[in-house]
């Protein structure tokens, strides 16, 4: 994989997995905040990795190039 390539999908899994989790944590930090950090973290990776594999990236994906068409145009 080039370079570019690399760096555009670094950028584009930060720009979901940020909000993403401080969404996450705003939502359940002060219920799960009573659970061990391993614990913790567990929900944390567990609920995240599939929003972002599943839902997230292809969601961030379809804006993407949405909005690159109609730039296009």
């Amino acid at each position: 994989m080039k370079t570019k390539m690399k760096l555009m999908m670094a950028l584009k899994i930060w720009a979901v997995i940020y909000p993403s989790i401080t969404i996450f944590l705003l939502l359940f930090g002060e219920h799960i905040s009573v659970f061990p950090l391993y614990i913790r973290t567990l929900i944390l990776t567990v609920t995240l990795v599939p929003w972002m594999v599943f839902a997230g990236l292809p969601l961030l994906d379809k804006a993407i190039q949405y909005l690159t068409e109609n730039k296009a145009n």
